[in-house]
């Protein structure tokens, strides 16, 4: 299925990188599928995986070409993971949050930028926006400490984003930023046993009294109003609006596993009995067609959702405006209404494929456990966009979150 929805300003030139890029993922699914229990089993993305995704060029989606990057558009990033995704849900999500990390890193100071790939194009960063450090402010920075969950991909990244306090002198909370930070100056605590999405490794970072020179911080705040610390202001990419790209870096995951959920279910159709009827195989049964109807339509509309999300952001930034709050609410909403859609398609999916689903052989419930883990993120959370779309849709900004 091939879904048309696109920014205006999309050259053929865009295309047909997009197109490369996702032909590069799709011949890494092979690999991928084939150590997606090693992944469960070893909490981690197999090295083997990591180092075949680097090679073919896909954790250099999002940096900046000023470092030899291919700095697409979100609808871009959106594709390559849901492709990777339909092999191994915690591959592609590591991918595709990686590769947000690294989206974020173009909009930082030119010296930040330097120091994470002056020396090393290949670096890698990852993040968690949450502020649960501490932090002093001192002469030409921050002294920081704390700990940070759920760093999906930490294992395979040089550089972190955690979210911090900003202050001032006395200790008063002035700001919540990101702070940049080595890996070399943090441990990682391996507290990630969880039953979906296992293979992302998103443990815990933690440090203690790091200094963090203070163009290495960015603030949170004017990140959300539109506002960077980048000179490199003819860069399309990372004028994108900050909270809507943050949403969508993990639906393109949940688009894959849905897309292979399906899929998979089609294809053992005919091989499939219906138990206790008298139907020969499941391509007969108008229960499993209409069921299979359902999962088709809610896929389709959560692309829709995405890429219509995708579209607004990526022509905003191509034109070198801010999205106003309302067309964020909707953006955040689209989000939501993506996953929530995707992880629809797939409990349909095992409805219509039965009991067997739950075999361990079966690949159908490592994507049922990954996606109910992978819908579930904060930040994405349903209710809460819905709340913030419709009280934007009267004219009602803010007392819900920051993150619009």
């Amino acid at each position: 299925m091939t879904y048309n929805l696109d920014r205006p300003s999309a050259t053929a030139e865009d295309r047909a990188l997009r197109e490369d890029l996702v032909a590069r993922a799709a011949k890494l699914r092979g690999l991928v599928a084939a150590n997606a229990e090693k992944n469960e089993n070893d909490r981690r993305v197999a090295q083997e995986s990591i180092d075949a995704i680097e090679e073919a060029g896909l954790f250099a989606i999002t940096r900046p070409r000023r470092f030899g990057g291919f700095q697409v558009d979100i609808r871009t990033k959106i594709e390559v993971s849901r492709e990777l995704a339909k092999a191994d849900g915690s591959t592609a999500w590591v991918t595709a949050l990686l590769n947000g990390a690294a989206w974020l890193a173009g909009d930082y100071s030119e010296q930040a930028q330097q120091d994470v790939w002056g020396t090393d194009q290949s670096n890698r960063l990852c993040s968690v926006f949450a502020p649960s450090g501490t932090t002093k402010r001192v002469d030409g920075g921050y002294i920081v400490s704390g700990s940070w969950g759920y760093a999906s991909g930490s294992y395979h990244a040089q550089w972190a984003h955690l979210g911090i306090p900003i202050v001032d002198t006395e200790g008063n909370v002035v700001d919540q930023g990101l702070a940049l930070i080595p890996m070399s100056d943090l441990s990682l605590e391996e507290t990630w046993f969880v039953a979906g999405m296992r293979g992302t490794g998103s443990n815990t970072l933690v440090c203690k009294d790091v200094f963090v020179p203070e163009h290495r911080v960015l603030s949170l705040t004017q990140a959300i109003q539109g506002k960077f610390a980048t000179p490199f202001a003819d860069e399309m990419l990372y004028r994108s609006a900050f909270v809507p790209v943050a949403l969508l870096l993990v639906v393109g995951p949940q688009l894959g596993m849905a897309q292979a959920a399906l899929d998979l279910a089609i294809e053992k159709a005919p091989m499939r009995r219906m138990a206790y009827t008298e139907y020969n195989s499941q391509v007969e049964a108008p229960t499993v067609q209409l069921l299979l109807a359902k999962a088709a339509s809610l896929l389709d509309a959560a692309h829709l959702h995405a890429y219509r999300a995708a579209a607004d952001i990526d022509e905003a930034a191509h034109q070198g405006v801010a999205m106003d709050y309302k067309s964020r609410a909707r953006a955040r909403m689209d989000a939501a209404s993506a996953i929530v859609a995707a992880r629809e398609a797939v409990r349909t999916v095992v409805s219509a494929h039965g009991s067997s689903t739950f075999a361990e052989v079966n690949p159908l419930q490592r994507i049922l456990r990954d996606i109910e883990a992978a819908s579930l993120h904060a930040v994405t959370d349903p209710q809460v966009s819905a709340l913030v779309y419709g009280r934007a849709l009267v004219g009602v900004q803010g007392g819900i979150t920051p993150l619009v």
